[in-house]
């Protein structure tokens, strides 16, 4: 009687009718589990934490603005953002208020009563609608406009010519490329290389892929949320996590697809810290061969590496990160036999950019700059999340992300823009708002980040 009623709800017994051990359910959660039994552990404060972010971005505007005056040529146009002031309010502006509207209203519910399947897919949708959604406050151009920038990937893909000998000789002819080409490895651009012998590198095409790729890293976050930190954690971060003020910079720009490959990067290695068996395995070896991708699409993105590091030294995994190792090196194996070495084109492009305006941003002012940026992009609501957060299993994923935006603040190599350039470091700050979400004023919260956004790309027009 008693082991037919534990096997009915998924038990196991160890000792006949004495101990039972629960086994894993992989039932839907339940409302109540999501809304009242997981609720975090929280301070009802963490208002200082608004006080400051607002202060940040307040002394970061008046240190630029005061150096721009005295004659220095920063190119940010409007600090601390790499933005033009541009006041455009109009009748673009009813399909983001629309879509902010129904998040508030029904955000709730729908991750109480969505199965985790729906979930995911509708944070997708909810993303990639986000992002839309504010970009075609300048209509069609705020798709497409930033992908055909003189400074962008499209105007270079007339130079690769064969694959192989752009590869090897990539380092040597980096001065030949457009700005951006110089700043990164050479992966993106072989990459919109084959879509032109495709017939497909239409402004349109690349556009699309990008805004796919940002909002494709949101299922992946939540992904390692559930594993590191539940169920409950999960769904009460979805709308932060799709609907941050970030979005302005997934359309477009190929950060944002950097961010996507990140993502799933981190995921499927954290998700291979969990498991013990085959499939840990080749999660593990798949992570590792899209951090291997990822390494060659933007230097600075290794540095992600420390999230599921932290994650597997708090569960005490070595074999996961040893078999990420092996995937990533066989993809710097490949490249390096294709004629491209990884460290040579790292040190010719922090050559270049040492040698173009980054020499005159001053180290210590734009270490206050980048953290405006970083304020800027993930939103005050998430400023007091941060504030309030007690979960060290959140802390996990978030800690490790914060790791890598220091270093790379440190290296020097990150001179504002950040807002666009760091998208895969900070859209892993933005699970800490299931602390919000999991209390009483959580549509508040949710409210003002996306009125945030929609203030932000109302006020200003960023090149991306």
């Amino acid at each position: 009687m008693i082991g037919r009623r534990a096997n009915r709800i998924g038990c196991r017994l160890r000792t006949r009718g004495v101990e039972v051990t629960v086994a894993p359910s992989r039932r839907r959660t339940p409302a109540s589990e999501v809304v009242r039994g997981a609720r975090p552990r929280t301070r009802a404060g963490g208002w200082w934490a608004l006080a400051l972010w607002i202060a940040v971005i307040v002394a970061a505007r008046i240190v630029l603005v005061d150096l721009v005056y005295s004659g220095a040529h920063l190119r940010i146009p409007f600090p601390p953002l790499d933005a033009a002031l541009d006041w455009r309010p109009g009748l673009a502006l009813l399909l983001p208020i629309a879509l902010a509207v129904l998040l508030v209203a029904r955000a709730g519910t729908f991750a109480t009563r969505a199965s985790w399947r729906v979930l995911l897919v509708g944070a997708t949708a909810v993303a990639a609608a986000w992002a839309v959604a504010l970009a075609v406050l300048d209509g069609a151009s705020g798709l497409v406009g930033s992908v055909t920038l003189k400074n962008e990937y499209l105007p270079d893909v007339g130079k690769v010519g064969a694959p192989l000998d752009f590869l090897g000789d990539f380092t040597s002819r980096i001065a030949e490329y457009r700005i951006h080409v110089q700043g990164h490895p050479p992966g993106y651009l072989l990459f919109v290389s084959l879509l032109d012998r495709l017939g497909v590198a239409q402004p349109s095409v690349v556009a699309g892929i990008e805004i796919l790729g940002g909002a494709l890293a949101v299922p992946a976050v939540l992904l390692a949320v559930r594993e590191v930190a539940g169920e409950a954690r999960a769904r009460a971060a979805w709308p932060f996590v799709a609907a941050a003020p970030l979005a302005i910079w997934v359309a477009t720009s190929a950060d944002a697809l950097y961010a996507g490959v990140g993502a799933w990067a981190v995921t499927l290695v954290i998700l291979a810290t969990g498991r013990d068996d085959r499939r840990g395995d080749v999660l593990a070896i798949g992570g590792g061969l899209l951090f291997g991708l990822l390494a060659f699409l933007s230097y600075g993105l290794v540095l992600l590496a420390s999230i599921p590091l932290v994650v597997a030294w708090s569960r005490h995994r070595v074999r996961p990160l040893a078999l990420a190792a092996i995937g990533a090196a066989t993809v710097f194996a490949a490249f390096a036999l294709a004629g491209f070495w990884w460290f040579a084109g790292l040190a010719a492009t922090r050559a270049r950019y040492h040698a173009g305006v980054a020499s005159r941003r001053p180290f210590d002012v734009f270490v206050l700059v980048n953290a405006a940026c970083l304020a800027i992009a993930t939103g005050p609501a998430i400023a007091v999340a941060l504030a309030r957060m007690r979960d060290r299993r959140l802390w996990t994923l978030v800690g490790g992300a914060l790791v890598a935006i220091g270093i790379a603040t440190v290296s020097g190599m990150s001179k504002g823009e950040v807002e666009r350039i760091w998208l895969p470091f900070s859209i892993w700050l933005l699970p800490a708002g299931a602390v919000l979400a999991m209390r009483r004023r959580a549509s508040g919260w949710l409210a003002l980040q996306l009125a945030f956004a929609i203030g932000v790309q109302t006020l200003v027009r960023s090149p991306w």
